[in-house]
């Protein structure tokens, strides 16, 4: 996970949460899936103890962006990457990507571990390579397909 100037930590008696402002591309998820703990109108705005450590590390683990992570502090599970990895276009968004994954800068240095990843696919995110929502004001319109065909093989000349 990064480690940030941007990373808030909000500590709670069974579960800890950190959050890294610069990576949270607003999905919601942690909204929609727990209202009592994530609420962008209250100060703070995650509040550990307000859920189970079940639910809360549930709702975390649907993040798209890897923004939010936990630590469990009652002894119960910590976050486990997807298996295998994956890397999903959204339609007119990001490369949703699960699993455990090093991000590596082109000189090879590791910039980021971790098990998921929301990647900039516009090209216009001012947080490259991960997304930013630039792709709204981008108007950038890309359904997200792959087509289905075979790897290449053998020696591609």
């Amino acid at each position: 996970m990064a480690t940030s100037d941007t990373m808030r930590h909000y500590a709670g008696d069974v579960i800890d949460i950190s959050y890294d402002v610069r990576r949270c591309i607003h999905a919601a998820e942690c909204i929609r899936g727990l209202p009592a703990v994530f609420d962008s109108s209250r100060r703070p705005w995650i509040v550990p103890s307000a859920a189970s450590a079940d639910a809360i590390a549930d709702v975390i683990a649907r993040c798209p962006s890897g923004a939010l992570h936990f630590t469990r502090r009652d002894g119960g599970p910590s976050e486990t990457p997807q298996k295998p990895t994956t890397i999903e276009p959204t339609p007119g968004g990001p490369y949703h990507v699960r699993g455990l994954v090093e991000l590596r800068s082109s000189d090879g240095t590791s910039v980021v571990e971790d098990v998921r990843m929301a990647l900039c696919r516009c090209g216009q995110s001012h947080n490259k390579p991960f997304c930013d929502n630039s792709h709204f004001a981008a108007g950038f319109d890309d359904p997200g397909a792959v087509p289905n065909s075979a790897p290449p093989t053998g020696n591609n000349k």
